[in-house]
């Protein structure tokens, strides 16, 4: 997605953090702190500019995160089907001690979903690794009938808040706008 923006990072550094929501934790609270807790995790120079983000899905105050199983994955979908639910992509951008945060809130309405089709879509394993059982920028994408909000935030990083905010760290981006 990076590549969009004209942005080809020097590396690539995951954040070994731990991602278990705190009890009780809201949504919105959750998703900023995994952002935030990303890009302090990383090591860097004093002028290296770190980029982190973290996804999530929820139904109501309830935390849909990468499923641990099929099983799981399974139910996600079955909550998720004929439901609207938000996807909120949080953003951090750190230079230094700096750190700027911005989070992004898309709706998403999935259709009624079959078993058929939650079986069809399991045994494609598109579901591992992505918050809320579904990708849909890919299969998934089938069961989506409309969206409001950024697709590039439900995809996993909001493409318009991450050039705004490397842009103000002096990040030079190739791309227009």
């Amino acid at each position: 997605m990076l590549e969009q923006i004209g942005v080809a990072p020097d590396s690539v550094r995951p954040a070994q953090i731990d991602e278990s929501p705190g009890p009780g934790e809201a949504p919105r609270a959750y998703c900023l702190r995994m952002a935030r807790e990303k890009a302090l995790a990383v090591r860097a120079g004093r002028d290296e500019i770190v980029l982190a983000a973290d996804t999530i899905v929820a139904v109501g105050r309830r935390i849909l995160g990468k499923p641990s199983s099929e099983a799981q994955a399974f139910r996600f979908l079955r909550l998720l089907s004929g439901r609207r639910h938000a996807v909120m992509t949080a953003v951090a951008v750190r230079r230094g001690e700096r750190i700027k945060i911005r989070i992004v809130k898309s709706t998403v309405k999935m259709k009624r979903l079959s078993g058929e089709d939650i079986s069809a879509y399991m045994a494609s394993g598109e579901w591992k690794g992505k918050a809320g059982a579904y990708a849909i920028q890919g299969k998934a994408g089938a069961f989506v009938p409309w969206i409001r909000g950024s697709i590039t935030a439900i995809v996993g990083l909001p493409l318009t808040e991450t050039a705004g905010m490397l842009r103000s760290e002096g990040y030079l981006i190739d791309a227009a706008p």
